[in-house]
């Protein structure tokens, strides 16, 4: 680990020792909440067969990197049901091949964009407003963006400001926080669910959540970034996404599971795959998805699946597929996805805060895609040059997450990448890694 990487894990350690004296007894008062987090991860690969490679290709030799971040979560109830958050975020880091050459990457704790020096980043700020509609009453812890207290069954949910579109779609309890669970980006969230975002993973827009008994229909309207990809949204908000959930939840044998099914529409100056192909075949270069760009639609649809099978073991499915004959927008390279996990809590050894995790994710594109990648076009995360012998990306991810403390977890996580970037040609890949998180 670096120097740069050891001053900032001692900041955060000093963040997250200050959070308590900072917040005020939430759950005697309701008005004010603190909460703060560290990671850091690190990945690392052995290096694989590669005969060739282009712009976007995980390298292929030996490398390793590190990511770190630290988050405050403060809030504000001014009156009840309405929350004030705001997230400012130090980040610092780089992914493996910075973040590149995957279609499901291997960390979700690596953005898009790294740097070698921490630096601010004001990730969230969002008023989410509660508004009881009758039922029975829940209990609800406290936590990161989260104030404890009860709220009915039944209710509204209304949130406008800075967030991230998975804050409130496509969320799952065994597969979704890169802190805590998995890592792989295609099984943290569906890997065709190509949410609006800016290269953080965050967006301005708003949101409905309405929960009536077994049912919780969401709808959303978010901002794209200017153009495919950015570190800037767009400042019009001419370049939109639209998101629609419905969410069923029930019970097999008195075990909790739920089913959503999410379906997206975006609209912004995209390429048409096949469009940026003839263009290459008539000029000789590269084809490039940037020079064939017009105002259009892309549309996707997913599947998300969890169960309790026991008090100590869940699992879940992803399934989903996108619009293949124009490129995706902001997430990742993935026309269609399969993905599916097992998640157990180390009752079973006496270890109740330890979780172990095995899942598995095949990702796929469409043929119109696999003619761009062909001829040398390049992708949000992947482009190898060329593609002779397309195939399947299959990744297979497994974790053991130790409770040090209850505060405090360290990780250990392995994967396994065959045809990475669909490429039959390079790989396969392992990549090990660590991870130490702290959250109050």
């Amino acid at each position: 680990m670096t120097g740069r990487a050891l001053n900032s894990v001692a900041l955060a350690a000093a963040l997250l020792a200050a959070a308590p004296l900072m917040a005020r007894a939430e759950e005697a008062d309701r008005l004010f909440a603190l909460h703060a987090q560290t990671t850091v991860v690190g990945l690392a690969d052995g290096g694989f067969r590669s005969p060739y490679g282009g712009a976007n290709s995980l390298k292929g030799v030996s490398q390793g990197r590190e990511t770190w971040d630290a988050t405050a979560y403060a809030g504000v109830s001014p009156w009840r049901g309405g929350e004030l958050w705001i997230n400012p975020e130090i980040d610092q880091g780089f992914g493996l091949s910075n973040t590149l050459g995957v279609a499901g990457y291997p960390s979700g704790e690596a953005y898009k964009v790294g740097k070698a020096s921490p630096y601010f980043r004001l990730q969230r700020l969002f008023f989410r407003q509660t508004m009881d509609l009758g039922g029975e009453s829940e209990a609800v812890e406290p936590d990161a963006n989260q104030f404890g207290g009860t709220r009915a069954a039944d209710r509204l949910v209304l949130t406008v400001g800075k967030m991230g579109v998975p804050d409130v779609f496509d969320t799952n309890d065994y597969a979704h926080d890169p802190r805590r669970d998995f890592l792989n980006w295609a099984l943290l969230d569906t890997g065709t669910f190509d949410y609006a975002a800016d290269a953080w993973g965050y967006t301005v827009g708003a949101a409905a959540e309405w929960y009536a008994g077994d049912w919780t229909w969401r709808a959303g309207l978010f901002d794209l970034s200017d153009v495919p990809n950015s570190t800037r949204l767009d400042p019009h908000a001419r370049q939109f996404q639209t998101d629609l959930e419905v969410e069923r939840r029930y019970r097999i044998g008195g075990r909790p599971g739920a089913i959503k099914l999410t379906g997206f529409l975006t609209r912004g100056r995209m390429g048409a795959f096949d469009d940026a192909v003839a263009l290459a075949q008539r000029t000789g270069r590269p084809a490039d998805a940037a020079l064939v760009r017009r105002y259009r639609s892309r549309t996707g649809l997913s599947l998300d699946i969890q169960q309790q099978f026991s008090p100590a073991l869940g699992g879940f499915v992803r399934a989903g597929a996108a619009d293949g004959a124009v490129e995706p927008y902001e997430f990742a390279d993935i026309d269609r996805t399969l993905a599916a996990g097992l998640s157990l809590k180390g009752e079973g050894w006496g270890r109740d805060g330890d979780t172990l995790g095995l899942a598995a994710v095949f990702n796929g594109i469409s043929a119109a895609h696999q003619r761009y990648l062909a001829a040398g076009g390049l992708g949000i995360l992947v482009g190898d040059g060329k593609l002779p012998n397309p195939g399947t990306e299959q990744i297979l991810e497994a974790y053991y997450d130790l409770a040090a403390v209850k505060q405090a977890h360290v990780s250990l996580d392995y994967q396994f990448v065959e045809h990475p970037a669909y490429n039959r040609d390079r790989g396969p890949v392992s990549v090990v890694g660590v991870r130490l998180h702290a959250q109050m």
